[in-house]
């Protein structure tokens, strides 16, 4: 017997790439709406109602309505922005801590991640957590994302003739991803942080500058790499890095990749976190986290 999903707002990035590695698994089926009905709240309650969980890949605004609205009992995943730091909602990041796979199993309520939101968290949490970088430390995040993930008119801006190389972005340093960087991280000090959009469609890279303070730039890696063994979906390199690195390395997956580069006489390390801004940093993760709710073995 098939599951079914409804996915309100599939006609966005988000919503087609979610329904297309849907499409890949025999054991799912879509609940949809005809385009008389998208945007009937009658007929969005009905189809919620059949479907055994709901995504959301709406607008903020319309995503609270949206829940507001859900029939009583409808397990929903939300991949906006809006429920990420929330009350009664379950931060869907699997690999964030020992039994964050179950509670997200176990949910009726799921946050699902931002793109660099996953990358920072993946590079702090872990650290944070075993007491190798404090909570209250200053930190900086730089990041570069494909112009795939900023929306129709980011995406016509650099598919036209002559499209932008290269821009800095959200410069009022006041990005929505903050908040769950800093809840889910364990940071106490509101980061720095400076988002970029290359002229390339997909792939991400999130590095985060540190000084060393007497650390050694190998506890970093390991200290990453003992929370993340044998874990599917997020690597860590088995050394110090020294290497170039692309951003688009890891499209069309769902996988994360941690880096430490290290130069340990200087005092520098730099932390950086490699993905597709639209698998592990939106689509994919859905679709792991979806499993995890209707209890299907990951394949």
């Amino acid at each position: 017997m098939s599951a079914k999903i409804f996915i309100d707002g599939q006609a966005g990035t988000t919503g087609l790439g979610i329904a297309q590695r849907l499409a890949a698994i025999p054991a799912i089926s879509l609940v949809t709406l005809d385009e008389a009905n998208r945007k009937s709240p009658e007929a969005r309650a009905a189809a919620m109602a059949e479907a055994d969980l709901t995504v959301l890949c709406l607008p903020d605004d319309a995503a609270r309505e949206a829940v507001a609205m859900a029939p009583k009992g409808v397990r929903i995943l939300d991949a906006s922005t809006a429920h990420r730091t929330a009350p009664g909602w379950v931060y869907g990041f699997p690999e964030l801590a020992p039994g964050q796979a179950r509670a997200i199993a176990e949910a009726q309520f799921v946050a699902n991640p931002g793109c660099y939101a996953t990358g920072a968290i993946a590079l702090l949490a872990p650290l944070i957590g075993a007491g190798v970088l404090s909570a209250d430390m200053p930190v900086s995040i730089n990041a570069v994302s494909g112009y795939s993930g900023g929306g129709k008119a980011m995406i016509a801006e650099h598919e036209r003739d002559g499209g932008p190389a290269f821009e800095l972005y959200a410069l009022g340093l006041k990005h929505k991803h903050i908040p769950e960087i800093m809840a889910c991280a364990g940071l106490t000090q509101r980061p720095l942080f400076v988002p970029s959009v290359g002229h390339f469609a997909q792939g991400m890279l999130v590095s985060i500058p540190l000084g060393l303070g007497g650390r050694q730039a190998e506890t970093l890696r390991e200290t990453l790499a003992a929370h993340y063994a044998g874990c599917r979906y997020v690597r860590v390199a088995p050394e110090l890095w020294q290497d170039n690195l692309r951003p688009d390395a890891l499209n069309g997956t769902n996988l994360l990749e941690i880096f430490v580069a290290a130069h340990q006489e200087a005092g520098h390390a730099v932390l950086i976190a490699r993905l597709d801004n639209l698998g592990k940093g939106a689509s994919g993760a859905a679709v792991q986290n979806i499993r995890l709710m209707l209890g299907m073995k990951d394949e």
